[in-house]
This record gives C-alpha cells, structure tokens and sequence, in this order.
C-alpha cells in the first residue's frame, strides 16, 4: 500500500506545500537608498549620544526582505555630497527596481563655496542629476523637501528658514514626474501643532551633565533626538503611503 501509485503523489504534493519559495522572496528583494544631510543620517549610539536622524528609524517600518541603506551624512549639500564620490559609490550599486530618497536643503543654504547653491539653479540642476541618473539604472527616485527648524519668533509662530529651496523640490518634482515627500510642510505642520514648548521635546536639547558629549549642556532647534526622529521618520512614511503607493506595499502593516 505504501508503494501506491495515489498515495506517492498524494506525498510529494504534501512534501511541496513545505518547500520555502526562495524564488518569490527573493524576486521581492529591493533596497532604498537614501542621500542627504544630517537630519537624515545615521548617528552613533556608542559612547551615549541623543542625537538622531529621521533616516535612522525607516528600516523598521518595512519588511524584512526590504534594506534600508541610509549614506546621509552630516554637513552634506546636493553638492559636496556627489564631490567627494559618495554618489559615484551608490551608482556602483544601484540596481533596477532599487529606490533611493533624495533630501537635501540644509546644507545647500550655507555661504561657503565648496556646499552653497542657489535654489532654482544648482540646486535643482544637482537634484535633477541625482534624479535623471537613478533612473538611467533602472531604479526609482523619491525627491523630499528638508524638514523644518524649530525657529519660533516672540509672538509664538514658527518662522520658515529654508527660503526657497521647499519650492524647487516641489517644482522639480512635478516637472521630473517623480514622487514627493513634502517634509517641510509635514514638519512644519506638526511643530505647530505642538508649539514652542512642546516642540522642544523632539529636538537635541538637553540639560548639563545629561550627556558626556554636552557637559554644558545643548540647545539644537535643527537636530532631533530619538522621538524627534521617530516623529519625522512616521511623517515620511505617511507621504510614502499618499505618494508613493509602489513602495508602500513593502510597508508593515
């Protein structure tokens, strides 16, 4: 009985709904790149440090077969960061049906030569390229605007710091046809909503002798600390979930 021809093929139909479909996992295997300044980046936990950025926490919102490879750095504009080959080093391995988020802004505002554009010129120009180039691979670009700094003025309200490099993004994007993250007005939104005092709260403040690093203390209205960052990282994934639904279906639920 045990030879039978039905209960043979009865056993290896079985012994197939066990086979583990590396094939299906593996096909849904991508990575998101991420390029930006230090409001993105990842920061060392090791000797005690509050500081993070939003880029640090978007591993955890999606699935495993799903890599999160966050090359921000501090400091960085669209400019220097392609100068010193950080980009040329992402091109050696970007692959088609790979995504890459590209924020930049902070950096870019700042005087000296060697990060400063303007933002309906280089700027753009150096986003275009950054955008253009991962298509040429196949990938996928993801443009966001730069997050806000908590600079609120006497009367309360927050004060916008950015000029107008939010705006070229949002133009760019819309000319590219690429998706958008509009962390500026995402931000902005929610440390309003908090308000002055509050706010404080998702910032790298902290209070002498806390911290090693900061024996006198810090007041940092830019950078964000572990539930800043978480808080930025849930507003991206929201625009992820409204703009750019391809890669949302990697999501958690």
């Amino acid at each position: 009985m045990q030879n039978h021809p039905l209960w043979n093929a009865i056993a290896i139909l079985v012994a197939l709904l066990f086979v583990p479909s590396f094939s299906v996992a593996s096909a849904q295997e991508t990575t998101i790149f991420m390029i930006g300044d230090s409001t993105m980046a990842d920061k060392p936990v090791i000797p005690e440090n509050p500081e993070r950025g939003w880029g640090q926490l978007l591993q955890l919102y999606f699935h495993s077969h799903v890599t999160v490879d966050n090359r921000a750095v501090n400091g960085r504009s669209s400019k220097s960061f392609r100068a010193e080959g950080r980009w040329d080093r992402i091109l050696e391995r970007l692959q088609p049906g790979d995504w890459v988020i590209i924020q930049f802004g902070h950096n870019d505002e700042k005087s000296d030569e060697a990060r400063h554009t303007d933002p309906f010129g280089s700027y753009t120009d150096n986003l275009r390229r950054y955008a253009l180039e991962t298509r040429e691979r196949g990938a996928q670009p993801v443009l966001a605007t730069p997050v806000v700094r908590r600079n609120f003025n006497q009367d309360g309200g927050l004060q916008p710091t950015h000029g107008d490099y939010p705006e070229a993004v949002r133009r760019l994007a819309n000319e590219l046809q690429v998706p958008l993250l509009d962390m500026t007005s995402r931000s902005r939104e929610l440390l309003i909503q908090l308000g002055e005092e509050r706010s404080e709260r998702l910032f790298n403040w902290t209070t002498p002798g806390e911290y090693a690093r900061f024996p006198k203390g810090n007041s940092d209205n830019t950078h964000f600390n572990a539930l800043g960052a978480t808080r930025m990282c849930d507003l991206a994934v929201a625009e992820i979930k409204k703009h750019v639904t391809e890669l949302a279906t990697h999501l958690r639920d």
